[in-house]
């Protein structure tokens, strides 16, 4: 999924570890996040999007995933 999660962190001067740290996640976690390599759970989205007091929209831009949902996928849907 597409996210704005560097430019947000980097606004605030923290580091892949500090962040992590914040929201209880590994810098290894954020690190995947960033270069849209994991997609992380609602609520860990959530701890982040709070962390930037700001919606989970505006740091996960779900409409320019290219990724098919995961229920797409498991319906069979293309």
């Amino acid at each position: 999924m597409k996210n704005k999660l560097k430019e947000f962190r980097e606004s605030l001067g923290l580091t892949q570890e500090q962040l992590g740290e914040l929201v209880g996640a590994s810098r290894q976690a954020i690190n995947a996040i960033e270069t849209e390599k994991f997609e992380p759970s609602i609520w860990l989205a959530y701890d982040i999007s709070k962390v930037f007091n700001c919606s989970i929209e505006e740091v996960f831009l779900f409409e320019q995933s290219e990724r098919k949902s995961r229920s797409n996928r498991s319906k069979g849907v293309v």
